[in-house]
């Protein structure tokens, strides 16, 4: 293979999995560049990066991120040698990997080839039935509600609306009747054309109480390509995962080896080079259906990375500066998996609301730690803005145990030391989850919490810390009438302030 030399990464993207990719260079020696958006100067990223540029123009939070040529302005004017995307934004946009190769910089994901056929699900899933892997009913690209009763009167509810791009959840909808098609089609359209830039969705049919099973994939551009075993997706709202597991405990060896040989076959049809993941639904009967493949890193790559011992950022980075899988050690019958890790994604959300965002200010911040437990944060500190502009999450822990109630164990003491306020989280709903039955037993559906409603059920946080330092600060300064004699502080003047400061005026 080809080596092309990398000394410096840009990573076009934001948050935790920004951070990620920093990481990942500087262990390799690599120089990082982060770029952001006006409404994200004060994010976590853009201080984590050797060097660090604004994109885009206030009012512009997400589209800043999309901006391709704003991204490449920024890479060239400070000579990187490579681009990684990240998840969500640019990552799947093969017109920005060929604009990229057309500037000399190196794209850390896949060829604009594979990205035009895996970066759009309608067209992967014509790949599929192309090569006889087992895919559910679904449409071509459908532009108006028209062709969408049309298609749906050959498919019956109910469907799912998708996203041709992208992933995240975004841009995918459950319609059960007519009466919801419109406004859910057009609520589709519109969320996957603010995340993604393309506004293109199809139909799919929906199987309920499915589980969501997920292969991590890894190719080196030449054909070669191995998996690195499943993950269990299935707790989820809104199509939007919550909780992952890896591997699945109760999927059967044989039912799993046709799903990896599914997922590879797809894999070497796309000449797959660095990570991607195939994703797929399996029935109630047991039967398994293609869904659809993410030619990215995926928010819950931390948990095959934690069975694994593989850093898949890392070889995303090492393939892409020409080193082969077998240079990597990354040959199939030498990977092995090796417990069970969960991972939990903290958000500032309300579940007992519907998931209801939450905005503002982190008055406290104390995360977890300890044996078996793995942090990946974006912005979470003391201190923090919560902003109504980005993805809700604040960090994601990964816990790891020898079994699934050993790391679910882990993940609740995690979950139970940390302390977030100023903001609603989902902590207590994630303990709920951790702690249910169904969970535990490895059987849970992507129908989880239409069936167990009762997760949603939350204690509220008492909050006795900041209480009584609220309480204590209005007593100093205002007095209490138990306390007359309290003496109070001395305010100084103003002017006497000024000039207190002033004597410091020169200091840089």
């Amino acid at each position: 293979m080809k080596k092309n030399p990398i000394k410096k990464v840009l990573v076009a993207n934001r948050g935790e999995i920004a951070i990620r990719i920093f990481r990942a260079c500087t262990e390799l020696g690599l120089k990082t560049v982060s770029v952001y958006a006006y409404e994200d100067k004060f994010s976590l990223h853009r201080y984590k990066a050797d060097e660090s540029y604004q994109v885009g123009k206030a009012g512009k939070p997400v589209q800043s991120y999309l901006d391709i040529d704003e991204v490449i302005r920024v890479a060239k004017s400070c000579n990187v040698d490579a681009v990684h995307p990240g998840y969500g934004f640019l990552s799947e946009r093969a017109d920005f990997a060929k604009k990229l190769a057309e500037n000399g910089i190196l794209f850390i994901g896949p060829s604009v080839d594979t990205l035009n056929a895996a970066g759009s699900k309608i067209a992967c899933i014509e790949l599929a039935k192309k090569i006889s892997v087992p895919t559910l009913s679904s449409s071509k690209e459908i532009k108006n509600i028209e062709e969408a009763k049309k298609k749906i009167s050959e498919i019956a509810y109910p469907i799912m609306i998708k996203a041709s791009a992208g992933g995240g959840g975004r841009g995918m909808r459950k319609v059960f009747s007519e009466d919801e098609l419109e406004s859910q089609f057009d609520s589709a359209k519109g969320e996957s054309m603010a995340a993604f830039g393309k506004g293109e969705v199809y139909i799919e049919k929906l199987v309920r109480n499915a589980k969501h099973i997920e292969v991590q994939l890894f190719g080196d551009g030449t054909g070669e390509v191995v998996h690195l075993f499943e993950r269990d997706c299935s707790i989820q709202r809104r199509s939007q995962k919550l909780i992952e597991i890896a591997p699945s405990i109760t999927l059967d060896d044989e039912t799993l080896d046709r799903i990896y040989a599914s997922a590879l076959s797809l894999a070497k049809e796309l000449k797959l080079k660095a990570a991607a993941t195939a994703e797929f639904l399996v029935d109630e009967s047991g039967e398994f259906f293609f869904i659809e493949i993410n030619p990215r890193i995926q928010v819950e790559h931390t948990v095959t990375e934690e069975i694994t011992g593989v850093d898949l950022v890392q070889s995303q980075i090492q393939v892409t500066s020409g080193l082969s899988l077998k240079e990597l050690g990354l040959e199939q019958d030498k990977i092995k998996k090796n417990g069970v890790a969960i991972q939990c994604r903290v958000t500032t959300e309300n579940p007992a609301k519907g998931f209801e965002p939450s905005y503002g200010k982190l008055l406290t911040y104390r995360s977890a730690s300890g044996f078996g437990i793995r942090l990946d944060a974006g912005s979470a500190f003391t201190g923090a803005e919560i902003t109504p502009f980005y993805d809700s999450m604040l960090v994601k822990i990964t816990a790891k145990g020898a079994s699934l109630e050993h790391a679910a164990s882990k993940m609740r003491r995690a979950l139970s030391e940390f302390r977030i306020r100023g903001v609603d989280t989902n902590v207590t709903f994630l303990e709920n989850v951790l702690s249910h039955r169904e969970f535990l037993s490895g059987n849970s559906t992507t129908s989880f919490l239409e069936n167990y409603p009762e997760v949603l059920v939350l204690n509220d946080k008492k909050d006795r810390a900041n209480k009584i330092l609220r309480f204590i600060g209005e007593v100093i300064i205002n007095g209490h009438e138990q306390m007359p004699n309290l003496e109070r502080p001395v305010l100084k003047p103003k002017k006497e302030v000024e000039e207190l400061f002033s004597e410091y005026s020169d200091v840089k």
